[in-house]
Order: C-alpha cells, then sequence, then structure tokens
C-alpha cells in the first residue's frame, strides 16, 4: 500500500523507506530548546510548542504530501540563557555534528529532501551551516525554518512586541496559554521590557535581533528577569489562533517541499 501524509518516521519499516518516492518525501527534524522562558512559563516552552505544531500535522496533514517526522531534539544550543537554573544547552560544535551526522542518516535511507523544523531563535545560524554541509556532502535539498516565523503575528500583536517580545512575551505566553494553561503562573506574567526597545530608540543601526546588524548578547542583557515582552498581553484565544496559523503554514510549507524539484540540485 502506497505511503501517504505525515507520518512519524520510526513507524515505517526498512522496507517501506526502500519503496519511498524520493522526489516527493519529505524527511522532517524537529529542532527545540530547554531553557529557562523568566519568572512565569516552564524551561520546556521552545519544545512544548513545536510537539504541539508536530502532534497537529500529524492529525491535519494525514491525506496531505509525504513527510517522515523524525524523533524531535528537544535540547539546543541555550548558553545565551545558562546564567538561569533548568536550562539545557549543548556546544555548537556538538549541535552542529549532531545535526549534521542525523541528515546523513537520512541520506543512507535514500532521501534527499529534509527539512529542518527550528522552535529556538539562539540556533538559527545553524540550521543554514548544516543546511550548507549536507547540500554539498550529500547532495540534499535542505529547508530551514523556525516556528516564528509562521502564524498570524502580524495582525494579533503590536509591533513593538513583534521586534521586542522576542523570549516569553506576548506570543508565547499566549500559546502556552493555549497548549498547556496549567504550566504557566500567571501572577508572576508581568511587562518585561526588552533593552532592545531602549536601544532602538538611541542608536540607528546597532539591535540585539531582527537586523543585519546584531551583536551577541545573554538574555539577562535584555532584561534581568530573563524575559523580553509584555505576557500581561497575552491570552489563550491568540494563542490558539497563533498555533492553528502555524499548523497551516508548516502544512503549505511541507507542501511546497514536497512538489520542488531535485534537478534544481546540480553537480
Amino acid at each position: 500500500m502506497e505511503i501517504r501524509g505525515v507520518r512519524r518516521w520510526w513507524d515505517l519499516t526498512s522496507a517501506e523507506f526502500a519503496a519511498l518516492p524520493v522526489e516527493r518525501c519529505v524527511a522532517i527534524l524537529p529542532v527545540g530548546a530547554v531553557e529557562q522562558h523568566g519568572p512565569h512559563l516552564p524551561v520546556g516552552v521552545d519544545s512544548l510548542l513545536c510537539q504541539a505544531v508536530l502532534d497537529r500535522l500529524l492529525i491535519v496533514g494525514a491525506a496531505g504530501p509525504l513527510a517522515l517526522i523524525l524523533p524531535m531534539l528537544p535540547v539546543g544550543k541555550s548558553n545565551e540563557h545558562q546564567a538561569f537554573p533548568g536550562t539545557l544547552s549543548l556546544s555548537i560544535e556538538t549541535l552542529i555534528r549532531t545535526w549534521t551526522e542525523i541528515g546523513e542518516s537520512v541520506s543512507r535511507a535514500g532521501l534527499r529532501k529534509l527539512l529542518l523544523l527550528n522552535s529556538h531563535g539562539g540556533q538559527i545560524q545553524a540550521l543554514d551551516i548544516v543546511a550548507r554541509e549536507l547540500r554539498i556532502s550529500q547532495r540534499m535539498f535542505v529547508v530551514t525554518a523556525t516556528l516564528g516565523a509562521f502564524g498570524p503575528a502580524r495582525a494579533l500583536f503590536p509591533d513593538d512586541e513583534l521586534r521586542h517580545g522576542i523570549h516569553g512575551g506576548g506570543i508565547e505566553t499566549s500559546m502556552m496559554l493555549h497548549l498547556h494553561p496549567e504550566l504557566v503562573q500567571q501572577e508572576r506574567r508581568a511587562s518585561f521590557e526588552s533593552a532592545g526597545a531602549v536601544i532602538e530608540r538611541d542608536y540607528r543601526f546597532i539591535r540585539p535581533e531582527g537586523s543585519a546588524v546584531g551583536f551577541g548578547w545573554q538574555i539577562q542583557d535584555l532584561h534581568p528577569s530573563g524575559a523580553c515582552g509584555n505576557a500581561l498581553n497575552a491570552d489563550a484565544d491568540r494563542g490558539r489562533q497563533m498555533v492553528d496559523g502555524t499548523v497551516t503554514d508548516v502544512l503549505s510549507l511541507i507542501e511546497e517541499i514536497a512538489r520542488f524539484p531535485l534537478d534544481f540540485i546540480r553537480d
């Protein structure tokens, strides 16, 4: 029987892998993080949000393009949060090596399309490095995507929050209120103004994130609480809209990858 839709990688037999249509099959490697998210959210926010998207993709994508979700790697590079207890982090060398070797395993299974689906902004640069290395060494078509780029955030949250609410602010708190309200400590929610907003007022080019000009920072440089953004401006309804919109957008991306021609990769 032909395999269709979004499936878990480990549900297939080795014989089924041998029969997969290489041209349109997409492997998905989900990568997250375990790191502090201020005083009101658990350290698992990034990986919890990523897992929620994956769980829903298995449902809404059951009749969609053929995609195989690899086991999620919940720990990433989070040393910018290491001043706060509970943060887990790998070195950049370990992270790149791990992602690359999994990509090589995907290639050995006969697949050449890979989506690196990321939920942590602190390791975006590593995604680009791994994608390029796998293109060169394995002739793979590797797409990188971070969940924060998806969903209707621009329609739901103010511009200041979009620019500076990068960690434990209104967007992530809303999504957690929808998915895991029992893990949100309501009495500790606050408006955590990022130093990035102050820098934006005083400097033309220098920004911590979101610009072609940046600088290396740890989270306490931006706010002593370890959070950035207005967690008071959060609610479960907008969190639901964010999750639903993100799932829809990611499924559309998977469809695009599935139909993208592999002959674009040239010797």
